[in-house]
């Protein structure tokens, strides 16, 4: 039977180390001609997870733990090292010693991801696998916060003559900030395993509203692939944000299995 510790690790590595290559690009595009080194940074980084990707092609669910720990160490150092480049190119950004197409708070959005893929890696190297009811909360405020970012990029990035979809965009950025203040709440509150009924209704409430977000997603890239709507958004960067909202449910899915299980 396969270690579930292997599984997860070799699972967390496919879909983050992608997500890490395109922050790369898309932080590429947006710097400007005089930025050739910040760009020649994030050049390197894309080189940096192809590799990883590549590597990760020659394991499997069979693979032997140590060998999957050594490789979780490998891709830690790479997060770590993309997540201390995003936040240079903050800092910078922040002091006003560049000017870039890059909002600030998607360089923070992006430097948010890194280190949550980097402590994703240390978590299973030691060997966290079942989640708790306080890693409920925090993993879900994380993601919502995520979810909220992405519906102001949308919406600042849509032309302005699509007023009716702006409108949606900021609605839904509207409906997720409400979300991680709610989340923020119940995680003063610190609900324990007895009161797993709050956590269900919690996971629910989010669950509908990221499947709403999620079509939306899906919806606009279809229409901006398709050259059907006016904006700035990069094919690749529409999809990029449709496939973490499918992975906001698959995590959700996975919350709501332990807690069926921890009922029993």
């Amino acid at each position: 039977m396969a270690n579930p510790i292997v599984v997860r690790s070799l699972d967390e590595i496919q879909f983050w180390s992608r997500i890490m290559k395109e922050h790369a690009l898309f932080l590429s595009l947006g710097f400007t001609y005089e930025q050739q080194h910040l760009i020649a940074e994030a050049q390197q980084f894309i080189n940096v997870f192809e590799r990883i990707e590549e590597k990760l092609s020659r394991f499997s669910a069979d693979t032997d733990i140590r060998q999957v720990q050594a490789f979780n160490n490998e891709v830690y150092q790479a997060a770590v090292a993309i997540w201390s480049y995003k936040r240079k190119v903050l800092g910078l950004t922040l002091r006003c010693e560049i000017r870039t197409n890059n909002f600030p708070l998607l360089v923070d959005h992006v430097s948010r991801e890194a280190a949550y893929f980097a402590n994703r890696l240390k978590e299973l190297n030691e060997g966290k696998l079942a989640p708790q009811p306080d890693k409920i909360i925090q993993e879900n405020l994380f993601f919502l916060k995520i979810m909220a970012d992405h519906a102001k990029f949308i919406g600042h990035l849509l032309d302005p003559s699509e007023r009716k979809l702006v409108d949606q965009a900021n609605e839904f950025s509207h409906d997720f900030d409400q979300l991680v203040f709610q989340a923020v709440d119940l995680d003063t509150m610190r609900p324990q395993s007895e009161t797993v009924p709050i956590l269900d209704q919690f996971l629910d409430q989010n669950r509908v509203s990221v499947v709403s977000l999620r079509d939306f997603k899906k919806t606009a890239r279809e229409l901006i692939e398709a050259c059907r709507i006016k904006s700035n958004i990069h094919p690749l960067l529409a999809d990029h944000t449709f496939r973490e909202a499918e992975r906001f449910l698959e995590i959700i899915d996975l919350y709501e299995a332990h807690l069926i299980k921890a009922k029993q």
